[in-house]
């Protein structure tokens, strides 16, 4: 190797350092920004999700309530009592 070669490569060390600092700093912002826009679009499915699943909750009761409600029973007696052939 040349004595050339070490002022060379010292002065390479500090110049690579600063040129890749500022290639990854913007990058590293650029993730950071995506990761976070990612995790609050995660965040408003997941509200999204839940809001939807209350729905279909509240839904289930008021079927649960139709179907254990005396009134259906009634209903379903009617119906019956409609489709009895009268015995003459």
């Amino acid at each position: 190797m040349s004595p050339l070669m070490i002022p060379i490569f010292a002065l390479m060390i500090p110049i690579v350092a600063i040129v890749s600092g500022a290639i990854v700093k913007p990058w590293l912002a650029l993730r950071e920004k995506q990761l976070d826009q990612q995790a609050s679009m995660t965040a408003e499915k997941a509200a999204q999700y839940a809001a939807q699943t209350e729905r279909l909750e509240q839904r289930v009761r008021v079927l649960e309530r139709i179907v254990t409600d005396r009134g259906a029973d009634l209903s379903s007696e009617i119906e019956l009592l409609r489709d009895a052939r009268p015995l003459n």
